[in-house]
C-alpha cells in the first residue's frame, strides 16, 4: 500500500471514501468514477484482497472491498469478534452487547428455510427474567377501551382460542445499523437481527374481539415482565401499534417456536408475534395488553427511539423531533446466504450457485437481481413465493464468472411497491433504523 495510513481504513472511509482510496492504495478515478485511472492503486488493491480483480474496471471510487468491510461482526474488538456462548443456541452467534444480551446471526447462517432456534437471533433490552415456574399458569391481562376486560392463564389461553402456526420474519428494528455513516447510536447489527420461524399461538386479533375493542381505541400498549436495568420499578421497554395493525390476523401470542415450547430466552412461555414491523413491538413475557384511546406512551415511545425522519436531516445533526415519525413497516431486504462472505473456490471455477433470502415488511418482495461486477450490470434471480403472509422468500441464483480472480456477489431486492435497495444506507437518523443498503459477500477463484 502507498501513502501513511494514520486512521483506520473504516474512520478513513467514513470521511471521505476517495481520499481513502488515494491514502489506502494511491488509487485514482476517471470522470466515470469507477475503475483505476492508468492502473493507479490496481497493484495495491489487488494485493489487499489477495487475487486479480477481472471487474476492476467496473469498481466504484471509495469502495471498501467487502473482503476488507465485513468481517464476521460490524468493529470488531482487538481481539476478533465475541462469540455467544448460551445453553441452547449456536456458538457462531455473535454478540454485540452483554448487558443486555444482543447476539445477531451471521448472513451464511441463515441459509435454511425456517431458521432453527438455536440459530435464531438475541435482543433483550434489559435482564432476562427468570424461567416461569409454570408455563401453564402464567397470567396475560388486557384491558383499556375494551368492553370486557380478560385475565386468562395460558392455559386458557390455549383452551378457548384456535392454535395458529405460520412461518414469519422478525426483525430487529435496528437491524442494519452498522451500514449508516457517521456511526448511529445502538448495537452495530449488520443483516444478522432477523429470522424466520415458525411461530404456534393464538391471533391476537381473536383475542381483542372476545375483549370487545371499543369505539374509543387508537392504540394498544404491550407489557412484558423484564424491568429496567437502570431502575426495577420501571418496564425495560413498553411499545404498541395503531388499533388496525394489532387487529390483522397474522399477529400471534405465542406458545411455541418451531414445534417446541417457546424458550425463555426468546421471552417464553408467552410472547407477540406482530409481524412486518420492529420486533420492539413483538413483547417478549408478555404480561398485559392495553388498549388506549390515545398513542401509547410507554418505554421505547417517542423521541427518537424507533423512529425515522419525514423529511431527511443532516447525518450528525440534532435531531428536530417534529420530523420524526415511528418506524412501522420493515424496509426491503435482500441477503446472501451461501456463499459466505470470504469464501474460496478452486481454481477454474467458472459458476457459482447462490442462495438467498429476501423480505420487505407488511410487502413481498417483487423481484431479486444480483451482480458480480460492482453493481455494473444486474441478473434477476429465480425467487419462491412465500409460504404464507410475513414469510420470507427464498431464492437461487448461477453466476458465470470469467476468469479466477476476486469477486464482489451483490444482492438487492425491489418489494411489491417498486422501492428498490439503495446502494448505501440512506435516511440517516440519530438511532440508525432503516439501514438497508445491498448485502455484498466477497469471494475468491483461485
Amino acid at each position: 500500500m502507498t501513502g501513511k495510513i494514520e486512521r483506520s481504513l473504516d474512520e478513513l472511509n467514513r470521511d471521505d471514501p476517495e481520499r481513502a482510496d488515494a491514502l489506502a492504495f494511491g488509487r485514482r478515478t476517471g470522470v466515470s468514477r469507477r475503475g483505476f485511472l492508468g492502473g493507479s492503486g490496481l497493484a495495491a488493491m489487488t494485493a489487499a484482497v489477495g487475487a486479480t480483480i477481472p471487474f476492476a474496471a467496473t469498481m466504484p471510487g471509495g469502495l471498501v472491498p467487502a473482503a476488507l468491510a465485513q468481517g464476521a461482526a460490524p468493529a470488531p474488538a482487538p481481539k476478533g469478534p465475541q462469540y455467544l456462548s448460551f445453553p441452547g443456541k449456536s456458538d457462531k452467534l455473535v454478540v454485540l452487547g452483554d448487558r443486555p444480551l444482543v447476539a445477531e446471526t451471521p448472513e451464511h447462517l441463515l441459509d435454511d428455510d425456517t431458521t432453527p432456534t438455536e440459530k435464531f437471533f438475541v435482543r433483550n433490552n434489559a435482564g432476562i427474567p427468570d424461567a416461569a415456574a409454570s408455563a401453564d399458569a402464567w397470567k396475560i391481562v388486557v384491558d383499556g377501551e375494551v368492553n370486557q376486560k380478560l385475565e386468562l392463564t395460558l392455559g386458557e389461553l390455549k383452551a378457548k382460542f384456535k392454535p395458529v402456526t405460520q412461518r414469519m420474519v422478525m426483525e430487529c428494528g435496528g437491524n442494519g445499523r452498522s451500514f449508516f455513516t457517521p456511526q448511529a447510536r445502538g448495537n452495530q447489527w449488520t443483516n444478522g437481527g432477523a429470522g424466520c420461524a415458525e411461530w404456534t399461538g393464538v391471533r391476537l386479533a381473536d383475542v381483542l374481539k372476545a375483549a370487545g375493542v371499543k369505539d374509543s381505541a387508537v392504540y394498544t400498549g404491550h407489557y412484558g415482565s423484564d424491568r429496567s436495568l437502570a431502575d426495577a420499578t420501571k418496564d425495560a421497554i413498553s411499545r404498541g401499534v395503531p388499533i388496525k395493525k394489532a387487529q390483522e390476523r397474522n399477529n400471534l401470542i405465542v406458545f411455541a417456536m418451531n414445534g417446541q415450547p417457546l424458550t425463555n430466552l426468546h421471552g417464553g412461555p408467552v410472547r407477540l408475534v406482530v409481524p412486518g414491523w420492529p420486533g420492539s413491538v413483538s413483547s417478549k413475557w408478555l404480561t398485559r395488553i392495553s388498549v388506549r384511546d390515545k398513542v401509547h406512551d410507554g418505554a421505547g415511545m417517542g423521541g427518537t427511539s424507533y423512529r425515522v425522519t419525514i423529511n431527511p436531516m443532516v447525518p450528525g445533526d440534532q435531531p428536530d423531533l417534529k420530523n420524526f415519525r415511528d418506524l412501522e413497516s420493515m424496509p426491503v431486504r435482500s441477503i446472501i446466504t451461501s456463499p459466505a462472505n470470504g469464501a474460496t473456490f478452486a481454481k477454474d471455477t467458472r459458476e457459482v450457485k447462490l442462495r438467498g433470502a429476501a423480505w420487505a415488511g407488511d410487502l413481498t418482495v417483487r423481484r431479486v437481481d444480483v451482480s458480480t461486477d460492482f453493481g455494473a450490470t444486474w441478473k434477476r434471480v429465480s425467487l419462491e413465493r412465500p409460504k404464507n403472509k410475513y414469510d420470507w422468500q427464498r431464492w437461487t441464483a448461477a453466476v458465470t464468472l470469467p476468469s479466477d480472480g476476486y469477486y464482489e456477489i451483490w444482492t438487492r431486492a425491489t418489494d411489491s411497491t417498486g422501492r428498490m435497495q439503495p446502494h448505501i444506507a440512506g435516511n440517516w437518523n440519530p438511532q440508525g433504523y432503516g439501514g438497508n443498503p445491498v448485502h455484498r459477500v466477497a469471494i475468491k477463484v483461485a
